[in-house]
């Protein structure tokens, strides 16, 4: 409250704050730290200025406030000192939703719907209508859609899988885990895999160059220069790749890329681990492992997954289903031999566990 008392040189501003020197300063210290808010600092001049007997309305005008502003600032510091000049806490915003529907709907989501709804899995729709006439839960699909992005929900994703009828499958997948995790002291461990019919196409015209407020374009048609197939080897211990394109997949040319990347190691103890396909089980790869003083162990009745999308597991019994080699036409024009003459080139090998 401020009062206007009349005397002998005119009108007096009477205020309720008394300031005492050493609140003074403590003020001046305040408006004057780089430190302190602009806000707070601000509270602290109306103050100070108050306790040097300036008027409301001259306060108000050099701080660019309203004079009820200047009666709370006062106000507030004669209550709490200090601390009265500081932003007072807002209240939040009000919960739409209690945290309890949260944990319902999270909860729901990771279980399959009742088998009376007739649902393979839920959807934002059909979880919000589920919640609200089964459990009197209300909230709208927004909010489920909402929570399964924070949470990283996706129930309308299905994965396969596939379950091996190998008596030996535990034992035969320890082993090649064994391989990549630990494999025995000086054994090198090969992980091989072909990718086929890879076709190698090339733009009907040159690619336009990035230029000045234009990106890089190129034509929508191709032209296709034929197909290879090719092979790689992964070494599990040192990442090292040794890649080779061929014109054909069949047992010599899977033969000698095995034996391309069974050079470099000659001496040592290799595992090769790789799929069951027939052109890994030929007569010919067979005679070759069988050879002596070739410490090279073949895994190909073993488990391996080489490509992100293939998780099947296959049975493989060479005594009980011995492999179909398919006589496969080769078609005129089928392939264009000055690729492969390019692709022979020898390729350095890539390092995949090094830093550039």
């Amino acid at each position: 409250m401020i009062l206007f008392v009349e005397s002998e040189v005119g009108w007096l501003v009477e205020f309720n704050v008394d300031l005492s020197s050493e609140q003074m300063a403590e003020l001046r210290e305040l408006a004057g730290s780089p430190d302190v808010p602009a806000d707070v600092a601000l509270r602290a001049r109306i103050v100070l200025w108050s306790g040097e007997g300036r008027r409301r309305k001259d306060i108000a005008g050099l701080a660019g406030v309203a004079p009820l502003t200047v009666d709370r600032c006062k106000s507030r510091y004669a209550e709490r000192g200090p601390a009265g000049l500081e932003e007072k806490r807002r209240g939040g915003p009000r919960t739409q939703v209690p945290p309890q529907v949260r944990a319902r709907v999270i909860a729901l989501t990771r279980m399959s719907p009742p088998v009376e709804s007739g649902l393979s899995h839920w959807s934002t729709r059909t979880l919000a209508d589920g919640l609200k006439r089964r459990e009197g839960v209300s909230g709208s699909w927004h909010y489920v859609a909402r929570v399964w992005r924070e949470e990283n929900l996706k129930p309308h994703h299905s994965g396969t899988f596939k379950i091996s009828k190998d008596p030996a499958f535990a034992e035969k997948d320890a082993d090649v885990v064994g391989l990549y995790v630990a494999p025995s002291g000086g054994a090198v461990v090969l992980s091989i895999d072909e990718k086929t019919q890879v076709q190698a196409l090339d733009r009907t015209q040159p690619v336009l160059p990035v230029a000045f407020a234009a990106t890089e374009k190129r034509t929508h048609d191709s032209v296709r220069h034929g197909t290879t197939n090719l092979f790689a080897a992964l070494n599990v211990t040192t990442g090292e790749v040794l890649g080779e394109c061929k014109p054909n997949r069949n047992g010599a040319s899977f033969l000698a890329f095995m034996k391309k990347a069974n050079k470099p190691h000659a001496g040592k103890e290799i595992h090769v681990v790789l799929d069951n396909l027939s052109t890994h089980t030929t007569p010919d790869v067979k005679a070759w492992l069988a050879k002596p003083a070739r410490p090279l162990s073949f895994h190909a009745h073993r488990v391996l997954v080489v490509e992100p999308d293939r998780d099947l597991v296959r049975d493989h019994r060479p005594a009980v289903h011995p492999p179909r080699h398919v006589r496969q036409r080769q078609r005129p024009g089928q392939t264009d031999p000055r690729l492969h003459q390019l692709l022979k080139r020898e390729r350095e090998t890539l390092h995949l566990n090094r830093h550039r």
